[in-house]
């Protein structure tokens, strides 16, 4: 007899359980005292075109905003550009107010980068079927070692975690949006963004860095969610040391940020979680 593995049999029980817990009640029926109408911001989640050359490179969905910042941060992260020079121009094809952001390389790196723009199934966030071991193969071919040069202590740690909550201006309005905040050596905040989804809150921070010539100054990322193995991607393109999180990461981004030297630091209630990287972090 074939078993279902532990944790899928936990999962699809759980899924049983949400199926029965979740009533849908609709919002107009004043014979409920208790049903009242909700005055609150919701934070909007719209699509992105991101074209390349042209063509459509991906769409996904994020908070409108920092456009150009996001794919030149998710563009950097894919290895479509390695440098700001990379880029001839960012178009809005509506003005600011645009779901379409069209990115024109030079000359020089459109052909150097040929052979991406054409593959197909290339690793992305939006890539789906294609198992851990052909993932950080081809990682390998984008990313490399990060840099060595830092360290943090238990302190610094949890004065950058203090942050997190003085910057979310979204998420006291709304509280359904992420964030991503990016530090320098000297633990200073240097860039910051919020959206609904946790990467294009990173896109845009990296961007916001990459268009301004700043990115080399990334040392430190916080992120507001886990640690996937696409925040860890885009975190190493951006030549960031260190990685702290409010959650866990998964078993493949511990091995992606194991293998590029990164040091990966989840941080909950009750403490934090080292899984990468414990030479860099110092109790004083």
């Amino acid at each position: 007899m074939i078993q279902m593995p532990l944790i899928a049999t936990k999962r699809l029980i759980d899924a049983q359980v949400m199926e029965k817990k979740i009533h849908y009640t609709p919002v107009d029926k004043p014979e409920i005292p208790k049903l009242l109408p909700v005055s609150k911001e919701l934070i909007l989640e719209e699509p992105l075109s991101i074209n390349v050359q042209g063509k459509t490179y991906s769409v996904i969905m994020r908070t409108p905003g920092e456009e150009k910042a996001h794919a030149a941060g998710f563009c950097l992260s894919e290895g479509v550009v390695d440098h700001p020079d990379d880029i001839a121009d960012i178009a809005l094809c509506n003005g600011e107010d645009s779901n379409v952001a069209a990115v024109m390389l030079t000359k020089e790196r459109a052909n150097a980068v040929a052979d991406l723009l054409n593959r197909k199934g290339f690793v992305s966030q939006t890539s789906c079927g294609i198992c851990g071991r052909e993932i950080i193969e081809d990682l390998s071919e984008i990313l490399e070692s990060v840099p060595q040069q830092l360290t943090l202590s238990i302190s610094e740690i949890l004065e950058i975690i203090e942050q997190m909550d003085k910057v979310q201006q979204l998420k006291h309005r709304s509280q359904a949006s992420h964030a991503a905040l990016i530090f320098n050596k000297k633990r200073e905040l240097i860039s910051v963004s919020e959206d609904a989804g946790r990467h294009n809150a990173l896109d845009k921070a990296i961007g916001k860095l990459f268009l301004s010539h700043r990115l080399p100054e990334a040392s430190i990322a916080l992120l507001s969610s886990r640690a996937s193995y696409e925040m860890v991607q885009k975190c190493a393109r951006a030549g960031i040391e260190i990685v702290l999180t409010l959650s866990f990461p998964t078993a493949l981004a511990r091995d992606l940020g194991e293998s590029i030297g990164m040091t990966m630091v989840a941080v909950r209630k009750k403490g934090f979680h080292l899984f990468t990287g414990g030479h860099r972090i110092t109790e004083k």
